[in-house]
């Protein structure tokens, strides 16, 4: 057996950067289909290995996942955008963060959270008229922004600053897609891209310190956490010195800084990063899920029908959102069809070997949620759009890794439980009301950061 795996013959200067550039989904999905458990191909200054079998990224993310950290691409522009936030930390210091971030994310304050999402989605969804087209990824974007705010920092964000951050995306977003001649132009150089980048980071900090100013002196009085305002007391883990004090993610990171703890500058890396990650994913999510169920009307009558039994009796909270199984397993169907984080990168800190093969310290290792849920290897059919794959019998008959829609491992998606009941709620609000058709294009996809619809996403809407 050979130690090098098989992989796609790139050119001499790009490597395969075109191929994955031009269609990142296509050029993956083919490279599983022709080579097989672990490709080998070129993407740059870096040697890149696609990983397609679950239980090889099993074994990078859980059974061996202290042999592998995030990768560092050479590119500036990362670390100039999220810092050293969760999302991005390393050791100790993510150690760190993640202890002080999961009291926020603890069930009982994200169960107590439901009447802020709630209240935030009536709100916006009360401004649509019936008949009217509106692009669905900005409203739920707009919608999820406001959430996340409230629900983390324990504060309010203006018609104008929301504005400002989803104007500011395209350039970050742009930023991110795949160029495989950016490798040969240093961050520094100011061309347009590279302006209008900067510009929009800076311009999203200011975002963040002005909702940081406006906390100030905030970070221990209980009125700023939505959830205690529900009367749920969440406290930090044993020996906290926050005690039974508000538990909103800035609270905790504003506490922490007053004990020497934080710097402003990770205070900042930690908000951003949540800001983008906490409100991005859903919204993408959402946005799918809508834009499936415009096209399966059997599918969209069980989902308004869940929801009309949630909102039965008034706003629906976590208890509701429970009962909620088909709607469970749409969006199951939805993320597996559309992941918004579509690939994971981890890099071996030593040479590791993966199905015989040979892999080298500091590579590239993509373990590729779009691969993985697209594969006919797990699933019958696997462009078609079924939620009965996710019932307990066929959903246990697969391998664990074969949906992986939030990671992972000790780095799995801190907001999973927040981002799937904010997902339900607004389902629950808006499919008991309304019925969102699809009037566009067949659907085109960019890869980024996340992965976008490549154009607007626009849907009528029609009261029930």
């Amino acid at each position: 057996m050979s130690v090098t795996p098989p992989g796609p013959i790139g050119d001499p200067l790009f490597g395969n950067g075109r191929q994955f550039a031009d269609d990142p989904f296509s050029f993956m999905r083919a490279c599983a289909d022709s080579y097989g458990d672990v490709v080998r191909f070129d993407l740059g200054p870096r040697e890149t290995y696609l990983l397609t079998n679950p239980a090889d990224i099993e074994r990078v993310l859980v059974a061996e996942a202290e042999r592998y950290r995030k990768p560092n691409f050479g590119d500036d522009a990362m670390d100039r955008l999220l810092g050293q936030g969760l999302l991005m930390s390393e050791g100790d210091t993510w150690r760190r963060q993640r202890t002080l971030a999961n009291p926020s994310f603890h069930s009982r304050r994200i169960g107590a959270l439901a009447g802020t999402m709630v209240d935030h989605t009536e709100a916006q969804i009360a401004e649509w008229e019936d008949g009217e087209v509106v692009d669905v990824q900005l409203e739920i974007a707009r919608l999820t922004v406001r959430i996340i705010v409230s629900a983390m920092f324990g504060a309010d964000v203006t018609d104008e600053e929301v504005r400002t951050v989803q104007e500011k995306l395209e350039p970050l977003g742009a930023r991110f897609e795949p160029d495989p001649r950016r490798f040969l132009i240093p961050d520094w150089v100011p061309t347009r891209e590279n302006r209008e980048f900067d510009d929009a980071v800076a311009t999203l900090e200011s975002v963040i310190d002005g909702i940081v100013e406006r906390r100030r002196g905030t970070e221990r009085d209980p009125a700023v956490d939505p959830a205690g305002s529900e009367g749920v007391a969440v406290s930090g883990p044993p020996g906290d010195p926050d005690g039974d004090l508000p538990m909103d993610l800035l609270s905790v990171l504003l506490r922490a800084r007053d004990r020497g703890e934080q710097t402003d500058e990770n205070l900042r890396d930690e908000l951003v990063t949540m800001l983008l990650a906490g409100h991005d994913t859903t919204a993408l999510a959402l946005t799918y899920t809508f834009y499936l169920l415009s096209k399966h009307p059997e599918a969209r009558a069980r989902v308004e029908r869940e929801a009309a039994a949630a909102t039965e009796s008034g706003p629906p909270d976590a208890g509701d959102a429970r009962e909620m199984t088909f709607t469970d397993r749409v969006l199951s169907e939805s993320m597996r069809l559309y992941p918004p984080v579509y690939t994971l990168f981890r890099e071996p800190k030593l040479d590791v070997r993966i199905d015989g093969y040979r892999i080298p310290e500091g590579s590239a290792l993509m373990c590729s949620q779009w691969v993985v849920h697209r594969s006919p290897r797990w699933y019958d059919d696997p462009d078609a759009f079924d939620p009965s794959r996710w019932t307990p019998e066929r959903r246990s008959a697969r391998p664990r890794f074969a949906y992986f829609p939030f990671g992972g491992g000790p780095r799995h998606c801190i907001g999973k439980a927040f981002s799937l009941l904010e997902a339900k709620l607004i389902l629950a609000c808006v499919c008991s009301r309304y019925e969102l058709a699809y009037e566009g294009p067949d659907l085109s996809l960019r890869g980024s950061l996340t992965m976008h619809p490549d154009h607007p996403v626009p849907m009528r809407i029609r009261e029930r």
